[in-house]
């Protein structure tokens, strides 16, 4: 009997509410440990206070860029440890060394802006704490889909998968709120770096004495027993060559670029018509809240119904068409509804659709490993977010008159690039819905395990029940019929 299964015993219902009550609070911990550590992301803290960031640390917006951009930079090359590491050391080792490294950018960071008079900011010790505060974020963005498949079984797998990509997106929600609120003027810069240093240091210490395994003492499900069970290198392999998951590698690592630029560059981009940071911080929640709640209602429809291709095509028709009508609306005067709806329903359609985007690359490329399968896709997208905000700075240009701008000393017209931005997640959109086509493999494994394990447990009792009624020739006539019986089936299937 396969080590995911439970046995089934007649009871008034007890039986059911203990098991369930059990697993609750065997995974609860773990759970909620494990979200902790994606709230401590310290990516956006300066992206909604450009401008006094810049102001405070003497440097030029481009320079500002560079703090959120170093994040996608650093992640390009060790992607590829972060998911040898999760495949091979395990959730638990990868999780505490995300946190510790986050907790010391948190920490230099800090260092480098002195509260002293005499002493100026120091932007390179800056740049170097956002630096390791990159370097843990792989350790820790890639995990959720590990998480899901070793803890969860395949009805709550989409669910779960939600629940711990949406703690990242609950971080930059607080970014786009705090930072505005926190920073009325360049000199309370070192103020917020106190205020996410300090939840940095609690939830580092949580999660070293709180995250004791990698993984349950019995898996959830047959995929979860051989999870990662492909060689690395090999996995890698068999993933460029899965035709299917190209297609999702490009179209959806596109996605996460878009999204990306809109979540950097969004205070920028309002400024220009005379929006103030407050409410780009508004419009930051707003995209983030209503990703949060549309990724809650997507997982819970996809664990039920296990439509994966038709949530995702659906979804990101719905999310292109929101890119297109953000380009427009964010570059009208005094039209604070319309921007505002239009976040909202870009993050409701868009930002709902990463979650059951992951599980989809380890549907469509089973037996790879999650952590493989998932990275690459988080690599393409990390790629793709660089040569994105690097082409749409690009293609601004300095306005000479905004006399609404709140923008500062730099005022520039991000018109072209909006158009450019658009374009592109259409144009990666319409990919996705015409060339991706895939079977749910890992769905299909298990389906096959479970049959195999029914078929092997129902034959055996059959032979016992003739054998003690009929006699050892009965058994042997009983075990060759089940043997063609179960053949034949096997066959039919494949």
């Amino acid at each position: 009997m396969h080590a995911f299964e439970t046995k089934q015993e007649p009871s008034d219902g007890r039986s059911v509410e203990i098991q369930v009550s059990t697993i609750f609070k065997r995974y609860r911990k773990l759970f909620f440990n494990k979200s902790l550590v994606y709230l401590s992301q310290l990516w956006l803290t300066f992206a909604p206070v450009a401008d006094q960031s810049a102001q405070y640390l003497r440097v030029s917006l481009e320079e500002i860029n560079w703090l959120s951009l170093v994040y996608m930079v650093v992640a390009i090359p060790l992607s590829f440890g972060t998911t040898w590491m999760l495949d091979t050391l395990g959730l638990r080792i990868t999780l505490i060394l995300g946190s510790w490294l986050n907790m010391l950018g948190a920490l230099l960071r800090f260092c480098g802006t002195p509260l002293g008079k005499d002493v100026g900011p120091l932007y390179p010790v800056v740049m170097l704490g956002q630096t390791l505060g990159a370097i843990a974020q792989p350790l820790i963005i890639f995990t959720p889909t590990k998480l899901a498949a070793l803890w969860f079984p395949d009805h709550q797998r989409a669910t779960a998968n939600m629940i711990a990509s949406m703690s990242n997106p609950l971080g930059i929600l607080l970014a786009n709120v705090i930072s505005p609120v926190m920073v009325e003027s360049p000199s309370h810069i070192p103020v917020l770096l106190i205020a996410y240093m300090v939840p940095a240091c609690i939830i580092c210490f949580l999660a070293t004495v709180g995250i004791r395994s990698s993984a349950p003492p019995t898996p959830p499900s047959a995929s979860a027993e051989t999870s990662g069970s492909e060689p690395f290198v090999q996995g890698l392999k068999l993933l460029l060559k899965n035709k299917a998951y190209v297609v999702l590698l490009l179209c959806f690592g596109s996605g996460i670029a878009v999204f990306t630029c809109f979540s950097t560059l969004l205070e920028q981009i309002l400024c220009v018509q005379g929006y103030t940071d407050d409410f780009a911080g508004v419009c930051g929640a707003l995209f983030i809240v209503f990703g949060i709640v549309g990724a809650a209602a997507l997982g819970v429809f996809v664990d039920k119904t296990k439509k994966f291709i038709e949530a995702t095509k659906i979804n990101m028709s719905f999310t292109a068409l929101a890119c297109i009508a953000f380009s427009v609306v964010s570059q009208l005067r005094q039209q604070k509804v319309a921007v505002a709806a239009v976040c909202s329903l870009f993050g409701f359609f868009g930002f709902s659709i990463y979650p059951v985007a992951m599980e989809l690359s380890v549907e469509c490329s089973y037996p790879v490993g999650e952590a493989s399968s998932a990275g690459l896709i988080f690599i393409s997208g990390q790629v793709q977010s660089v040569l994105y905000i690097i082409l749409l700075q690009g293609l601004t240009k300095r306005l000479t008159d905004s006399p609404l701008s709140t923008c500062g000393d730099a005022v520039l017209s991000w018109r072209v690039p909006l158009m450019v931005m658009a374009g592109l997640c259409s144009f990666f959109t319409c990919c996705f819905v015409i060339l991706f086509h895939t079977r749910y493999r890992r769905l299909e494994a298990e389906e096959q395990a479970t049959f195999g394990t029914k078929q092997s447990n129902g034959s055996m009792q059959l032979i016992t029940e003739a054998f003690s009624a009929h006699g050892r020739g009965v058994c042997v006539s009983t075990f060759l019929q089940y043997t063609k019986s179960t053949s034949a089936v096997t066959k039919a299937k494949s």
